[in-house]
Order: structure tokens, then sequence, then C-alpha cells
């Protein structure tokens, strides 16, 4: 079959395509990043102070940093092909399974946090279009701006003050209380979908009320850009030519409005949740940490604060791998939906 132009075939070879130079920058950006301060991540991890040299060059040597740059730079790409993260200096743990281990509850948190932002910046984005240059409109605008300039750490310490401390809505720290999922076995390494495949319903729901928080503070990191991003959309289309057209069949305008406006002025928002995907990553670092989450971004913050930069390389690789593959994938879906994308 041939690709022709405008073919979901060609666009989709296209976006891998485009793909595979965005992750070796990203990658030697990594690299480098690691590379360029004084000494090596052996030295920095390990206290050189406090150990022999003899036992530091043994370390770098382990490690492969007593090799030239280009060849730690080949065997560090090579890695990478082979999925392998490196191992942590100050836990002597393989990144990989660190990643398995924590990834499941940023996982948790990222996805709680972007249904949010959507349950919240749909609906107020299409109202705010409906009703342009209305009160609601303008506490609309200003509420995104606000929420998406605010630091999300502290965001998330006066939602622990108020909502956890003072009125005891919910729990302050933590994805579950304690102990109460130590019985459900690691199947997808997600404690929510674990415990829902074992149908113990009271993690689930445990899960769920110590997410809210959390979810709710990196959601509001974002919620601002769907706002916005529908708001725009839906005036635009409800000043389109087939929009006029209904209206001038007679059709009510509840109906034009919904079944015109409100579709059509939903489809970018597909490609704008690809475009978060990293802001959530980013935001559930310090999120993490706020809420003492037991994700990749707590553990990339204890990393870094252990000097343990092989591990930090590792997590930072892995993040930025996924950041390019979500925003290829969310591509291809919106080429799916909206053909006029593959042009």
């Amino acid at each position: 079959m041939s690709m022709k132009s405008g073919s979901l075939g060609r666009y989709i070879a296209m976006r891998v395509a485009l793909a595979i130079p965005m992750i070796f920058v990203l990658l030697t950006l990594v690299f480098v990043m690691l590379r360029v301060a004084p000494g090596d991540p052996i030295s920095a991890s390990s206290g050189g102070a406090k150990m022999s040299q003899e036992k530091i060059d043994e370390l770098r040597a382990a490690a492969g940093y007593d090799r030239p740059l280009i060849v730690q730079y080949g065997d560090y790409l090579a890695d990478v092909v082979r999925f392998d993260f490196g191992t942590s200096v100050s836990t002597n743990q393989q990144v990989s399974d660190v990643i398995l281990e924590k990834g499941g509850a940023t996982v948790t948190l990222a996805t709680g946090g972007l249904v949010f932002a959507l349950l919240l910046g749909i609906p107020v984005g299409l109202l705010a279009g409906r009703f342009r240059d209305s009160a609601f409109d303008v506490f609309a605008r200003l509420f995104g701006i606000i929420t998406y300039a605010a630091p999300v750490f502290v965001v998330g310490l006066l939602a622990q003050q108020l909502f956890a401390t003072k009125l005891g809505w919910f729990p302050l720290e933590g994805e579950t209380d304690p102990l109460i999922a130590n019985d459900i076995p690691a199947t997808t390494h997600i404690l929510i979908l674990d415990a829902i495949w074992v149908n113990d319903w009271e993690v689930v729901w445990n899960v769920l009320w110590h997410l809210i928080l959390p979810a709710a503070t990196l959601g509001l990191l974002i919620v601002g850009v769907f706002i916005r991003m529908v708001r725009v959309n839906l005036i635009q289309t409800l000043r389109g030519d087939y929009v006029e057209a209904a209206r001038a069949r007679g059709i009510r305008e509840r109906d034009v409005v919904v079944k015109h406006g409100f579709r059509n002025a939903l489809v970018p928002v597909i490609t704008v949740i690809g475009l978060q995907v990293a802001l959530l990553l980013g935001g559930s670092v310090l999120t993490e940490k706020t809420f003492n989450w037991p994700g990749l971004g707590k553990q990339l913050i204890e990393f870094l604060n252990s000097r343990d930069y092989v591990a930090v390389q590792g997590l930072v690789t892995f993040i930025a791998l996924v950041v390019v593959v979500i925003s290829m994938l969310i591509d291809i879906i919106n080429a799916l939906i909206d053909p006029r994308v593959r042009y």
C-alpha cells in the first residue's frame, strides 16, 4: 500500500522518524548535564572525602567512569537501548527495579491530576466560552492564570493545612493508611489496580481518599490550560459558517451550541493532553515530596539529596523517554480523530 500524502501510515512513519532525533537530543543533554560539574558521579555519590582514593578509583573503574567521555557516551546509549538505566550507588539497586517499584504510584498521581484537570477545566472552559465577557468568563480566566502561576508545593501545603489539618476531611500524606495494603500482591505495581484485581475495595477507596488532595494540587497546575483552550476553541467554533447556517435553519440555540459548538471545541483538547504530560511529571516531583507520595518524583529528590547522580541520570532518562513516547502517541490519536492533522 502506497503512503500517499495525508495517509495515516505516512503520518505515523513521519512522527516516529521525528521522535528519533528528539530522543537522541534529550539523551545527549541528560548525559552532558551530569558531567559538566567537577569530578564524577561516583565521587559525588560516595562522599569522596570519606573514602580512600583507591576505593574511589575501584568504583569508578567498575562503573566505567575512568574511560574517555565518548566511550562512556556510547555505553550510555547502548544501555538505554537495552532499557538498562544503571545501578544506584547509594542503594546498589537497579534503577529499572526502582522504576518498576515506584512508577505505579506516579502513574496513579499523574492520572488523578489529569482527570481532575479535565473534569474541572472542560466544563468551566465551555461555560466561559458560551457566556463570553460575562462575570463568570472573567472569573474563569483569572482562576486559570492564578492556578497556572501558583507554585505547586505552595498549593499543596495550603491544601494540607486547610483540608487535612484543620478540617480533617482528607489524609495528610501517603498513598494509603499504614499497613492496610500489605497483603496486596504487586501484580501491576499500580496499587489501586492490584486492589481491584483481588477485589479488595477497602484498599481501593483508601487509595482514592488519599489521592484526592495531591491529585487536585497537581491538576490545578494545568487546569488553566484546558480552560483557555476550550474557551477559545468554542468561541471560534460558534463563529463558523456551519454554525450560522444551523441557526439560519431555525435550529434551537441550545442544540446549535451542544451539537456543533461543544463537540468541535473538544477536539484540540486531545493534543493539549499530550503537551501537558511533561508538566504533570515535573509537577509530580514536588507534589510527591509535599504529600510524601511514594513515587518516582519523591525517589528522584532522595537520590539528589544523596548525590546519587547515577540513579538521577537513569530516572531523568526514563522520564524523558516517557514524555517523548506519550507525545508521539497523542499525535497519532489526534490524527485518527481529525484527518486534517495528517496533511
